[in-house]
């Protein structure tokens, strides 16, 4: 699939190094023992070598599977299984409702449309800098890394590996979740304004009679309406971030694959 092919800064989403093949051209992948993904040639149903006529080896093995196509981008089984196990490693993880193999494939073709998007809106590169900073406070905030002592760059290579990923498809992962978070602010957060007013009503609304429930004293606004600022802002972003993506779905072409189903 497409946020997990390109190895440039229009990629924007979290993150691993996959070729993108149409559909059309190519069903599965082949998983090499290394653990890179590589097509197969053209026409070829499998990696599994020649053998006699009738032989198990000589029908194919399949290896992988076509679970979506978006717009002739496709979603493999792997990337969902790789994507599983990225959302392991983050500090605050989803419910077990959210990550079900469905939800999965849900956030990837989503992922897959924004990068489409993205793709047309190019931004600048995320800086080495500024990569190395957010990991840096990753390798902290992860609770899983106290007993690998991820503050050494050995325990966090071993963290890594024990999740199915080196250093540096991490890094990459993570670049291109940053430039993904970036793409959606520039998109949609600089035309939203949240006024006094909102503020006040959420602070009077929604904060002061929860900190009743719990007879404490709340905040004074003018101390918190930065905050409350912040939380509007963001659900604005999510609201407006949603219909984006079900208009992309009804513009665009987006098929999720039964097993043994063959890709349009």
């Amino acid at each position: 699939m497409r946020w997990i092919t390109h190895n440039t800064c229009l990629l924007l989403v979290a993150l691993a190094l996959t070729p993108a093949w149409p559909s059309g051209q190519v069903l599965a992948a082949l998983q090499s023992p290394a653990g890179q993904k590589t097509t197969p040639p053209v026409g070829a149903a499998s990696s599994a070598p020649e053998a006699t006529p009738g032989s198990v080896a000589q029908q194919g093995v399949v290896l992988d599977r076509l679970v979506a196509v978006v717009n002739g981008d496709v979603i493999l089984e792997s990337d969902v299984d790789e994507e599983r196990r990225f959302e392991d490693i983050q500090p605050y993880r989803r419910t077990a409702g959210d990550r079900s193999r469905d939800s999965t494939i849900e956030r990837l073709i989503d992922r897959d449309l924004i990068l489409q998007q993205a793709e047309l809106e190019p931004e600048d590169a995320i800086s080495d800098k500024a990569l190395d900073d957010q990991l840096t406070m990753l390798r902290k905030d992860i609770p899983d890394c106290k007993e690998y002592h991820c503050e050494s760059d050995e325990g966090w290579k071993k963290y890594l590996g024990d999740h199915g990923f080196t250093v540096e498809e991490f890094r990459e992962r993570w670049r291109l979740r940053m430039q993904l978070l970036r793409f959606i602010e520039v998109r949609f957060r600089n035309g939203i304004k949240v006024s006094d007013a909102e503020i006040k009503e959420f602070y009077e609304k929604r904060m002061a009679p929860e900190y009743a429930k719990r007879n404490v004293t709340p905040p004074k606004l003018d101390t918190i309406s930065k905050r409350i600022e912040e939380v509007l802002l963001q659900q604005q972003v999510g609201t407006l971030l949603v219909d984006w993506l079900k208009s992309l779905r009804v513009q665009g072409s987006v098929k999720i694959m039964n097993p043994g189903e063959v890709a349009p």
